[in-house]
């Protein structure tokens, strides 16, 4: 009964490239200057309501199979939507996605999510014409941009993080 979505293998997938960069799973604590490191995987989800950006949380995503991501992926955006949504479920967050793809939005530049230090965006994807093996053949493309707070991550970081992810 669930929908298998883009979205819902993003999840699995970066859940498994935030336990190979821990520093992308974490926050930091501007006060006591330190980075929390977090050793639970809450992901938040931006969804687009008529009132606005709202970013519910699937909490302990590692824990649960690709069918049950898409179930509460599909519920959280319906309570969001509906705006019956609780306050316990927009906190919490340790990493978080915003897809646009649904939109028809091309690749963007999305913004961090304090106190998280990095946010994975995703634009439309759509069939490329791709050279592999020296044949060109279609695939199908999805852009995507990470934004991280360069007080915790620099480039170099985030490009091993990109291509853990696209492996």
């Amino acid at each position: 009964g669930a929908r298998l979505t883009l979205t819902s293998f993003t999840l699995k997938v970066v859940v498994d490239t935030l336990k190979k960069h821990p520093v992308f799973n974490a926050s930091l604590d501007e006060v006591a200057q330190a980075i929390v490191l977090k050793q639970y995987y809450h992901i938040g989800m931006a969804v687009d309501t008529e009132a606005g950006l709202i970013v519910p949380v699937i909490r302990d995503a590692d824990k649960k199979s690709l069918i049950e991501l898409s179930r509460e992926l599909e519920d959280l955006a319906r309570k969001a939507r509906e705006r019956k949504v609780s306050l316990e479920e927009l906190k919490g967050g340790t990493f978080t996605i915003s897809n646009q793809g649904g939109i028809g939005s091309g690749q963007f530049t999305p913004i961090v999510n304090k106190p998280e230090v990095a946010i994975l965006g995703l634009a439309r994807g759509a069939m490329k014409a791709v050279v592999r093996d020296n044949k060109i053949e279609p695939r199908l493309m999805l852009p995507m941009g990470l934004s991280y707070d360069h007080r915790v991550l620099d480039g170099a970081a985030a490009a091993r993080f990109v291509a853990d992810l696209v492996q």
